[in-house]
């Protein structure tokens, strides 16, 4: 590792230091423009700067090492900027340089894991209120923030709702859904996304270029696929095989450094499993793991292979490959157009079980030896699939004439394509029975009623209408039902058969606008209801009885407990519904009043007359009543009287 430059220490206060400081703080980002990857959050925040719409408090939430830490100090210098608040603060000023180096008293960063219990925000709370010492603000920067406790945040909320005017809260999560909700409504949240490759590779460019270092763009590459979106991650892999290499970083050094295969290596893998040659696809696992690729390692690495053979065999282009190299992408291509769709999905799903399993397992390399034997004897599931399609697509064709025709000539062409060359794996499709009859069998059909006329006398010609639009009588079908004979051709009698019996005819339409009156009520209010949606439906239905009282108003009725029925009918918005509706149907302007029924009268019951010769029969029936008599005896009682029932 090279020393580092007089230039580069005077960038930054943490390079001053003679002690070694780690390339992730040493270029870690001082100003918006500096952000990588973050440029929404960047813009937000100067706008609402240079606006003064600064919040109280702030929510920045995002994976690990994507500079959420970082832009809450580039905001607190922006914001206790000795000049006032600034998006462009000095990063020579003495507040900027404390702020940097942590150690500003104004600024206070809590790490929320080793700090969530309720006396640490009750000793928050107290110190809120003191002014802050030089700075405008005083701000507290809270990491990892979803570690506190709940009692914690229960006393932070009252604070964190009303702060004195001096305070402001920046909060920093990798696990949002763990902070009660009540603590995300109080805040402005900025959600930080996973930094692009292509970012990250020009970022470490940039630090291979100021460490006086040489790099291979490939062995970049590769470091910023593996930190899987993480800038820090990204710096810190750069760190560690820097000081592995002598001389140029390559990506032979990066593979060796991270105990990963090469994008080759995993190609030769996936032809062999291709070619299902399952003792090839074991020796060159074999050979990875003697070389120091970790197998666990592996089985990761070919699932990022398969997701993006999944992706360009789907039809993406080379900027969708998140784990292979741009330049594979047309050999990708080949091998997803050989192996098909379901295929890769099921190698897919292989190798994440194989993944979950190795997490809880001491035999790695066993389990992933198996799961590529298991990858070599799949059946060809995208043939199988596509077979599956056309058989379906064959069964599904009951039209009739040479349309039909020619289509079921396609489809089994396609079925034939589908099909394997080896006929003992897979049985030959099925001829369908079912064939309608020819058109020439097929009679027109004449005399049809006009619809209107069909619609006025609640009448509708009975007729089967086929996928090639013929046409048939529907007393021709039942005659031809009925009078079949026995020896007639099987196939007619099975399609005759499936001819429907009957059709019900619609209801009749009335003829629209229809006269408001008592005689026509009903009738116009079951129109209005057909005509309503949803909870207006529901309601119109519960009236009972609809009343004409004028000749622009009605009287609707509802059953004598529907006071909220009533309520919700009398709202505005069901209201212009309803009178919508009625001026539809009758074409005039109806306006209603809604009432309750009264409720139903119970009869009075005759008073109860009990002679006494009643009482006494009564008295003699229950003393020779078995169960009487046994319970007397079980219970050693007597019987003093007899109460009417109630």
């Amino acid at each position: 590792m090279p020393e580092t430059s007089p230039a580069s220490t005077a960038d930054n206060p943490d390079r001053q230091t003679d002690s070694y400081v780690v390339v992730a703080r040493r270029y870690r980002p001082r100003n918006f423009e500096e952000l990588v990857g973050q440029q929404h959050v960047g813009q937000a925040l100067r706008n609402a700067i240079e606006t003064n719409r600064v919040g109280h408090a702030y929510l920045f939430t995002g994976a690990r090492g994507v500079g959420k830490t970082s832009t809450a100090r580039i905001f607190a210098k922006s914001l206790n900027h000795p000049d006032g608040p600034t998006a462009n603060p000095d990063q020579e000023s003495e507040i900027a340089k404390a702020i940097d180096s942590g150690e500003d008293v104004d600024v206070i960063e809590i790490d929320g894991a080793s700090n969530r219990g309720i006396d640490e925000i009750r000793s928050l709370r107290a110190n809120a209120g003191v002014r802050p010492s030089r700075s405008r603000y005083k701000i507290y920067i809270i990491d990892e923030v979803h570690m506190l406790t709940k009692p914690a945040f229960n006393a932070l909320l009252k604070t964190l709702e009303e702060p004195p005017e001096h305070v402001k809260f920046i909060f920093c999560t990798t696990d949002p859904e763990n902070i009660p909700i009540t603590v995300l409504s109080r805040c402005q949240r900025f959600d930080f996304a996973p930094v692009e490759i292509q970012e990250i590779v020009a970022r470490l460019k940039f630090i291979v270029d100021s460490e006086k270092a040489e790099a291979d763009e490939e062995a970049l590459e590769l470091i910023a696929r593996r930190a899987a979106g993480s800038m820090r991650d990204s710096q810190s892999l750069l760190e560690q095989v820097l000081s592995f290499s002598t001389g140029k970083l390559t990506a032979d050094h990066v593979h060796s450094m991270l105990g990963t295969a090469n994008d080759e290596r995993l190609h030769q893998l996936a032809h062999a499993l291709a070619d299902r040659d399952a003792a090839a696809a074991l020796k060159l696992m074999d050979k990875a793991v003697d070389e120091g690729v970790d197998a666990g390692k592996l089985a990761e690495q070919l699932l990022g292979y398969f997701r993006d053979l999944m992706a360009v065999t789907v039809g993406c282009d080379a900027s969708m490959l998140r784990h292979a190299s741009a330049s594979m992408h047309s050999s990708l291509f080949e091998l997803g157009d050989r192996w098909g769709l379901q295929t890769v999905l099921a190698v897919v799903g292989l190798i994440d079980q194989t993944l979950v399993r190795t997490r809880h397992s001491v035999y790695a390399r066993v389990l992933l030896e198996a799961t590529l034997i298991q990858i070599c004897n799949l059946p060809d599931l995208q043939r199988i699939a596509d077979l599956a399609d056309a058989s379906g697509r064959f069964q599904s064709v009951q039209g009739v004439g040479p349309s039909a025709a020619s289509e079921k000539k396609k489809v089994s062409r396609a079925i034939t394509a589908s099909s394997p060359t080896d006929s003992t794996q897979f049985s030959s499709p099925q001829v369908i029975r079912q064939t309608p009859p020819e058109p020439a069998q097929v009679k027109p059909y004449q005399d049809e009623p006009s619809q209107h006329e069909s619609d006025r006398q609640g009448l509708v010609s009975s007729r089967q209408v086929t996928e090639g639009n013929a046409e048939v009588d529907s007393s021709q079908n039942r005659s031809a039902s009925k009078q079949t004979p026995r020896d007639a051709n099987l196939e007619t009698q099975e399609y005759v058969s499936n001819a429907p019996e009957s059709i019900t005819p619609p209801a009749v339409k009335p003829i629209l606008p229809l006269a408001w009156s008592q005689a026509n009520a009903k009738l116009v209010w079951q129109s209005v209801t057909d005509r309503l949606e949803s909870m207006s439906e529901s309601l119109a239905r519960m009236v009972e009885k609809v009343e004409a009282t004028s000749a622009n108003t009605a009287k609707l009725h509802l059953p004598h407990d529907s006071n909220l029925a009533k309520r919700r009918l009398e709202a505005r918005e069901q209201r212009e519904a309803i009178t919508s509706a009625l001026k539809e149907i009758t074409g005039e302007k109806i306006s209603f009043e809604v009432v309750l029924l009264n409720p139903p009268t119970k009869p009075q019951e005759a008073p109860r007359q009990t002679s006494k010769a009643s009482k006494k029969q009564r008295m003699r029936e229950i003393e020779d009543s078995q169960l009487i008599k046994d319970c007397l005896e079980v219970f050693d009682a007597e019987i003093l009287g007899i109460e009417p029932s109630r």
